[in-house]
């Protein structure tokens, strides 16, 4: 793996303020994804997974903070917005279209849909464990039921 905060700034270039996503968060949040996302799994796209859940991770951090600096509660969560109306003027999106079933805060934030889609596709299929491919897995893969 070969994320750092620089390469991620540069693939994310919407984060580069390193005054409002700080080096740290970066590291934080990267420490998790390496403990989180399989790399068995994600393969040569392990370095996007773990960008796509920093960045997921670092704009609802940047939510959280505006609105604390407003007086509000940091954290707290309200969803998609699919109306709204100030006055005589109203908008209504069709979330339908940029929402994935079931994939609760993912949903929160574009980098957070393509991830989840993502881990979706590489969760979809099994992984054999054994058959002597690395020493990680030594043991001998699973012979089936007995006759």
């Amino acid at each position: 793996m070969t994320v750092t905060a620089a390469s991620f700034r540069t693939n994310y270039p919407e984060f580069v303020d390193s005054a409002v996503y700080t080096d740290s968060q970066i590291g934080y949040y990267l420490t998790i994804a390496v403990l989180l996302l399989n790399a068995n799994r994600w393969k040569s796209l392990l370095d996007v997974g773990c960008e796509l859940f920093i960045a997921h991770n670092l704009a609802l951090e940047a939510i959280a903070q505006k609105t604390s600096a407003a007086g509000g509660v940091p954290g707290a969560m309200s969803g998609v917005v699919a109306s709204k109306s100030v006055d005589k003027v109203s908008v209504s999106y069709d979330t339908s279209a940029s929402i994935m079933p079931n994939a609760g805060h993912w949903n929160l934030t574009i980098y957070g849909a393509r991830y989840i889609k993502l881990m979706r596709m590489f969760g979809a299929g099994p992984l054999q464990v054994g058959g002597g491919e690395s020493p990680a897995y030594s043991g001998m893969a699973w012979p089936g039921p007995m006759a």
